[in-house]
């Protein structure tokens, strides 16, 4: 026992730069992700204000019913999951396609300025990234201005049904692919150079070299990038939605979370939020097992998380 806690003692020396760099990170989690767990029972209470958490009377799953029978919930969770899949479809494989090509790019200085540039859309908020993309596509923007230079009618991208939800994607793709490439980046770095050499002795071209090599390494990667996005799959993005929707398309871009923003801060029902919120967390914890069980049953035992 003694052995063991001095060599937990040396370690505890010897790291102790490393533990302090982790300590603000812990602290945000503990703060911000642990912490308001608690918050998790109001969900199962009738919530009053003047009597707190504690004291309000308890109501089993009476806000869950009410939930399930609201017409509402079921136009937003469609929304949700349309605009959510649709995402997976279109944005996921966008950051591998990118990574792949930006590899076989040779001049390094070119490959570091078009990183740093496909960087840059992640670090601006949504909130000035859609006032942009409202100018864009506004009746006096350059696209409606292409569509009158080729004879058309200039159309209101933005309160538009028909639109609105392939903007969302189009807009999600422009802001987040350069920065979700890093990962492959990383990834495509360490291969090791000695099997592109084989190919290359082989007389492989840098396309089959890509398919056949750089690809297949990137599986146990792609594998787990996609398993922890299909534990989002209920966060369609509020942040984007929120600063881009209007009431003209609320029927198809109205998601959970812009529907529990309503009913919990503009309506004041904390706990029939709650409910849609937990029943979120339910689902992406039901999702993420299930991805990852296929995944190991596929065959991929070193692609999964567990």
């Amino acid at each position: 026992m003694s052995r063991t806690k001095s060599e937990f003692s040396r370690k505890l020396k010897g790291y102790q730069v490393l533990y302090f760099m982790l300590l603000p990170g812990l602290l945000y989690f503990i703060l911000f992700h642990y912490v308001p767990i608690y918050g998790v029972v109001l969900a199962f209470k009738n919530f009053k204000i003047m009597q707190g958490i504690l004291a309000s009377p308890w109501v089993g799953f009476e806000h869950f019913q009410k939930v399930f029978a609201d017409p509402n919930f079921y136009r937003v969770l469609n929304n949700t999951l349309i605009i959510s899949l649709y995402k997976i479809v279109f944005a996921f494989p966008i950051p591998i396609i990118f990574a792949l090509l930006l590899s076989e790019i040779t001049r390094e200085r070119f490959k570091r300025l078009v990183q740093t540039i496909s960087y840059l859309p992640h670090f601006m908020s949504w909130v000035i990234l859609a006032g942009i993309f409202i100018s864009i596509f506004s009746l006096n923007g350059p696209v409606n201005a292409i569509v009158k230079l080729f004879g058309g009618d200039p159309v209101l991208f933005m309160a538009d049904d028909r639109y609105f939800r392939s903007i969302l994607v189009m807009t999600d793709i422009y802001q987040g692919f350069g920065w979700g490439s890093i990962v492959y980046f990383a990834a495509i770095a360490g291969i090791d150079p000695q099997l592109q050499e084989a190919a290359i002795m082989d007389g492989a071209n840098r396309f089959k070299r890509m398919i056949y090599i750089t690809l297949p390494m990137l599986l146990p990667v792609i594998s787990i990038m996609l398993i922890l996005r299909m534990a989002h799959v209920l966060d369609a993005g509020f942040d984007q939605i929120f600063n881009m929707y209007n009431p003209k398309v609320y029927g198809v871009s109205d998601i959970l979370d812009t529907f529990v923003y309503r009913k919990g801060l503009l309506e004041t029902n904390y706990s029939y939020a709650t409910a849609v919120g937990l029943f979120k967390s339910v689902v992406a914890l039901v999702l993420i097992v299930l991805v990852n069980k296929a995944v190991h049953m596929m065959g991929g035992k070193d692609h999964t998380l567990w």
